[in-house]
């Protein structure tokens, strides 16, 4: 790592992050005011599986919504599968979803509480690295070294890292740990990710505003916005594939995912195979007098989808596979993937002229 040690001593960046974080915290629906003590187990850590990946303010009527429906772990461990995807879709990322699933089932079957340190919650279902540190730190109050996005940018201009990422990752988490508080650990990691959230943004940082800016390397050097250093990406695969549109007396064929794998265990329409590693076969669920409805154009993590939207009459399908007639007045309430909605709303359009 080439860095470029910070003019204050180490330690005392967290009591100016801290003072800074008591004035101006951001007011979020699983949080409890600074130095207020330990949070709720369940919301930490309900609200930081949510958060990744996604923004906080498509997080917030999601987080209300399970919370009021599932209020305890308890609650959510006893829900049916496909009634917890349903409220997930249009989070995206699913195999959270299952994740989730897994682990409220593993801490109900534990007794019903999550275990206080961050080895003992890196061993329930889905819980990474970060989401370990962050209710242990948030929840419990225990020292842990908390590294989301805005906590790596924050370090990486803060100390001037000049290594690409991912390879900075293990110098980040270095120097994240050097500055880690023993005391009020929990809102030290929520103030480092609300400096990054609205003070040290990706674009346009704004460094007079910063209490860490007399420190920050990044800052002095004049180039703030370098950091945190990426590696070129690579560009991302082009994928086709077809999604298929049977309905008849006012009700839509739907089919459920497979468990594992992309989407999976989530109601879609039927579609053709596609996958992140190979196109759709073309191939339908039924022989049938098909039409071409129009395309819907997809961006997943490693791929792009451009899926092609076929339409049938169902009672011209003789034979269908497992599945379910859902009535598409009440489509909404089948939980499909965005994916899946894009085209379902397409089809309905099109079915409507």
């Amino acid at each position: 790592m080439q860095a470029s040690a910070p003019s204050q001593a180490i330690p005392e960046i967290a009591p100016l992050l801290l003072r800074w974080y008591d004035a101006h915290a951001r007011a979020l629906p699983w949080r409890i005011a600074p130095g207020q003590g330990r949070q709720d187990p369940y919301s930490v850590w309900l609200s930081e599986v949510m958060l990744q990946q996604t923004t906080v303010a498509a997080v917030g009527p999601y987080f209300a919504k399970f919370l009021a429906r599932w209020p305890t772990v308890a609650d959510l461990a006893a829900a049916p599968d496909a009634e917890v995807m349903a409220a997930w879709a249009g989070l995206g990322y699913y195999a959270r979803a299952r994740n989730l699933l897994a682990c409220a089932r593993a801490v109900a079957a534990g007794g019903g509480a999550f275990p206080d340190t961050e080895q003992a919650l890196r061993a329930l279902p889905g819980l990474g690295a970060y989401t370990a540190a962050a209710v242990a730190a948030i929840a419990f109050d225990r020292r842990a070294v908390v590294v989301d996005a805005n906590v790596e940018r924050v370090v990486s201009r803060l100390f001037a890292i000049n290594e690409p990422l991912p390879a900075s990752r293990p110098a980040i988490r270095a120097a994240t740990d050097r500055i880690t508080p023993g005391e009020r650990p929990g809102d030290f990691a929520q103030a480092m990710m609300d400096l990054g959230a609205t003070i040290c943004a990706p674009r346009s940082p704004r460094c007079l505003l910063c209490p860490l800016s007399a420190d920050c390397a990044s800052r002095v050097a004049g180039d703030p916005e370098r950091y945190p250093v990426k590696a070129p990406k690579a560009a991302k695969p082009q994928r086709t594939g077809r999604a298929y549109w049977i309905a008849r007396d006012g009700a839509v064929w739907l089919v459920r995912r497979e468990g594992k794998g992309m989407l999976g265990g989530m109601r879609a329409l039927p579609d053709d195979g596609w996958r992140a590693g190979a196109d759709g076969t073309g191939t339908p669920p039924c022989v049938g007098d098909w039409t071409a409805g129009g395309m819907v154009r997809h961006g997943f993590t490693h791929f792009d989808l451009d899926l092609q939207l076929m339409l049938l009459r169902g009672d011209d399908c003789a034979t269908l596979g497992p599945g379910e007639w859902w009535p598409i007045a009440d489509l909404d309430a089948a939980g499909l993937p965005t994916l899946f909605a894009k085209a379902a709303r397409l089809a309905t359009a099109i079915e409507s002229d």
